[in-house]
């Protein structure tokens, strides 16, 4: 095919819709920054045929096609962006074209993985290592490192795949990186085989996780994939986890390995995205994790449009199939602010295709909350060795059941730990309808004695007069995190009840002295009876009840003021329970009892 006419097939790819793309007789087309609209189904009919998509080109194609077809191939690059020690996790564009087959085939990396030579030339990759290190030039991948999980509840449900092992369409895959690349110098492959297309359809299993990802060559919209109606009740806490591993780290001995997933969800409207990064797990040698914890210090992020390869896990909410579609592809550039192959560095071109939602970020990375919204982000440090983030959203519709698009659960918690807690499971990323008597618990866990140390920030559209506390209820000490960090020493143990944030101080009952013998809280276990002594008839607001892991039990509001109000105990467990007194002037009291049915 000479020059002319194959620029002349791309000015028309470009200006107009085509029901059908059929490429044959010794020819290729060359897609070069620029996003091919398919309305209907590409057949690469000859082996010889070759559709190139270079310098961040992308194709996108209409629902409802029978499937791609032909022995030619599609080519397109990606770069990994760690070293010979560390994985990425992958999902390949393409699959193989062994057959001219109607529809999607499953990728082998011997076959659909290529060696770069030139601009449209490359030579198959090879798989000929030592000491289980890949290379780059010319690159050897170490076949070794290539696995999927699909899906898995335990370190033996990962499956091996090597070099001419199969891996579906949708799903993912690892691979480690070669000698020399890293972050700042990825290592570049060329994927070739036939586009994936259409609906595809990965399996969850409830409580298990599956390694997915984007399987198209385009940009794959997260908000369209976490809200599709099929996959909302399915996808555990509407939450995608990327991987990420400590590259400081030179060893390829599982014990040595540093490494966790970032958790990243975003609003049904796709204008807030919540991400948070990962808390490192090491492990044991059979897998399983030790949970000794370090930090990421990476900075990599994760953002709305998923970019062409990258692979992630997910938690199964019930047992199905997941659906990926041609309604969740989007033309947006990776080099765009809303779009990373999880790595750290973004370069400054950020066009972008009018359909698609620019979320704004600050000289930090962190997103620019709209007007409506409130955040922050708590850093809790755990002896200067390694920090979890936790962030929590507010919001009017936020509700203090699960909010899917704007909670996120921990992926796996360590032994020394700190989160959220809602409905007795641990979250990472947590919201609220915002009121200035909002009390957020806190749950800490430590597996020794040491410092920890409370850090704010990301603090967005609270008024600046506003505080934020950090409430130690045993002490009853407030610290405004917004003036000032708080450290304490702790011994080894669990931490459910004693930490807490607030938005004001509970100290006194305006014109009323208030307290502890303002009421007289007791559980009457022959009555089976939680009583509340109100001598002084003070208003109350509302009366609830925890039990020791921060689980509410009830909340009954909205009462008759009396000085002796009960509340029946007969159904509930033996054990500790903590009731919390809110008066309508806005002062509250805690008190630990112990309910034992008799």
């Amino acid at each position: 095919m000479k020059p002319t006419f194959y620029l002349l097939i791309l000015i028309l790819i470009c200006q107009q819709s085509f029901a059908q793309i059929t490429v044959r007789n010794d020819a290729y087309i060359f897609g070069n920054d620029v996003v091919i609209y398919v309305e209907d189904d590409i057949n690469l009919k000859e082996a010889n045929t070759n559709l190139y998509l270079r310098n961040e080109a992308q194709i996108i194609q209409g629902a409802g096609n029978t499937g791609n077809s032909g022995l030619g191939r599609l080519s397109v690059y990606q770069e990994g962006t760690v070293n010979n020690y560390a994985y990425n996790y992958w999902s390949s564009p393409v699959g193989n074209v062994t057959t001219n087959t109607v529809g999607n085939s499953p990728f082998i990396p011997n076959q659909n993985i290529f060696d770069i030579v030139d601009l449209t030339n490359s030579n198959l990759a090879g798989y000929s290592t030592s000491s289980y290190n890949g290379t780059s030039s010319p690159l050897n991948i170490e076949s070794y490192w290539l696995w999927k999980y699909n899906p898995g509840a335990t370190y033996s449900d990962w499956d091996f795949v090597g070099q001419s092992g199969t891996v579906d369409a949708g799903y993912g895959f690892s691979m480690k990186g070669t000698i020399g690349s890293s972050a700042a110098s990825g290592q570049l492959y060329d994927f070739r085989g036939k586009p994936n297309e259409g609906e595809i359809n990965t399996a969850v299993v409830l409580g298990q996780e599956t390694l997915i990802g984007n399987p198209y060559p385009s940009a794959l919209d997260a908000r369209a994939f976490i809200h599709d109606p099929n996959n909302v009740p399915l996808l555990d806490s509407g939450t995608l986890y990327f991987w990420e591993q400590d590259q400081t780290i030179s060893s390829h001995i599982l014990e040595a390995y540093r490494g966790g997933y970032g958790s990243f969800t975003i609003t049904a409207s796709g204008t807030v995205g919540s991400f948070v990064p990962p808390t490192f797990n090491a492990y044991n040698s059979d897998g399983t994790l030790n949970t000794t914890g370090t930090s990421s210090t990476s900075g990599k992020q994760v953002r709305r449009y998923i970019p062409i390869g990258q692979g992630f896990m997910v938690k199964g909410a019930a047992t199905g199939s997941l659906l990926t579609s041609d309604s969740h592809r989007v033309f947006y550039r990776e080099s765009g602010t809303n779009s990373e192959f999880y790595r750290t560095s973004v370069q400054n071109q950020t066009n972008h295709d009018d359909q698609v939602y620019e979320i704004q970020y600050d000289n930090n990375g962190l997103q620019i909350l709209p007007s409506d919204y409130k955040r922050f982000r708590l850093n809790i440090d755990f002896n200067n060795l390694y920090t979890r983030q936790l962030l929590h959203n507010f919001h009017e519709t936020a509700t203090t059941n699960f909010d899917y698009g704007l909670e996120s659960k921990v992926f796996s918690t360590l032994n020394t730990d700190a989160n959220w807690v809602q409905n007795n499971e641990a979250y990472n990323i947590k919201a609220d309808n915002f009121e200035v008597d909002l009390t957020i618990p806190l749950s800490l866990k430590l597996n020794n004695q040491q410092l920890i140390r409370f850090r704010i920030f990301d603090v967005q559209n609270f008024e600046s007069a506003q505080p934020i506390y950090l409430h130690d209820i045993l002490e009853n000490v407030y610290i405004n995190l917004k003036e000032q960090d708080f450290e304490v020493n702790l011994p080894a143990g669990e931490y459910n009840n004693r930490f807490e944030i607030t938005f004001q101080k509970v100290n006194s009952l305006s014109n009323q002295e208030f307290t502890e013998a303002s009421f007289i809280i007791l559980q009457e276990n022959n009555l089976n009876q939680l009583i509340i002594k109100n001598p002084n008839t003070i208003a109350l607001k509302s009366v609830k009840l925890f039990d020791i892991t921060g689980k509410q039990i009830f909340d009954k509001s909205d009462m008759e003021t009396k000085t002796r109000v009960t509340f029946s105990t007969k159904n509930l467990s033996d054990g500790v329970y903590v009731t919390k007194i809110e008066t309508k002037d806005g002062s509250t009291i805690s008190k630990k009892v112990i309910i034992i049915n008799k």
